[in-house]
C-alpha cells in the first residue's frame, strides 16, 4: 500500500521549491502573507490487484489553491487576477510540465516505494474573488497515479 503522507509532503516541497512561494497543507502557511498556495488532499481511489493484495495502484487527487491578496504592510494593496492566473500557470507547469526532448517530468515526484505513472489536471475551477478583503484565489485539482516501485 502506498502511504499518502509522503506523497503529500513531496508535492508540497516540489511546489514550494519550483514556485519560490510558501505552500500550506490545508491552511495558510504559518506567518505567510499572500501570495501563497494551499494544498488539499482529496479522497483516494485504489485500483489494480484484488483487495487481498497489499500493493494496489492508487490515484491521489490534490487541490491546489493559489491565493493572491493584499500585503498587510501596504494599506492600499490588493490581490490581482493577473497574479492568481500566473500562480495557476506555475502550478500546472510544476505538476504537468515535461521536458520536450526527453518527455520526462520537469519536476520528478520522488517518493520511496512508489513510482509516479501519470499526472493530469482533474478539474480547473479557475478564479474566485472576495471583493470585501481583496483576495483572489485560483483553484485546480491534479491527479497523480502511482504504483508500487
Amino acid at each position: 500500500m502506498i502511504d499518502r503522507l509522503p506523497v503529500t509532503m513531496a508535492l508540497s516541497a516540489m511546489l514550494a521549491t519550483a514556485s519560490g512561494m510558501p505552500v500550506g497543507r490545508g491552511r495558510r502557511p504559518t506567518g505567510a502573507e499572500p501570495p501563497y498556495y494551499l494544498l488539499y488532499a482529496m479522497p483516494a481511489t485504489l485500483s489494480g490487484p484484488p483487495l487481498a493484495d497489499e500493493n494496489p495502484d492508487v490515484s491521489f487527487i490534490y487541490q491546489v489553491t493559489a491565493v493572491s491578496g493584499p500585503t498587510t504592510a501596504l494599506p492600499d494593496s490588493y490581490g490581482s487576477q493577473d497574479q492568481a492566473e500566473w500562480m495557476g500557470d506555475k502550478a500546472r507547469e510544476v505538476f504537468l510540465g515535461r521536458d520536450p526532448g526527453t518527455g520526462l517530468w520537469l519536476y520528478p515526484l520522488s517518493v520511496t516505494g512508489a513510482k509516479n505513472t501519470s499526472r493530469s489536471l482533474d478539474i480547473e475551477a479557475g478564479a474566485t474573488n472576495d471583493p470585501a478583503d481583496a483576495i483572489i484565489s485560483y483553484v485546480q485539482r491534479f491527479r497523480f497515479d502511482l504504483t508500487p516501485a
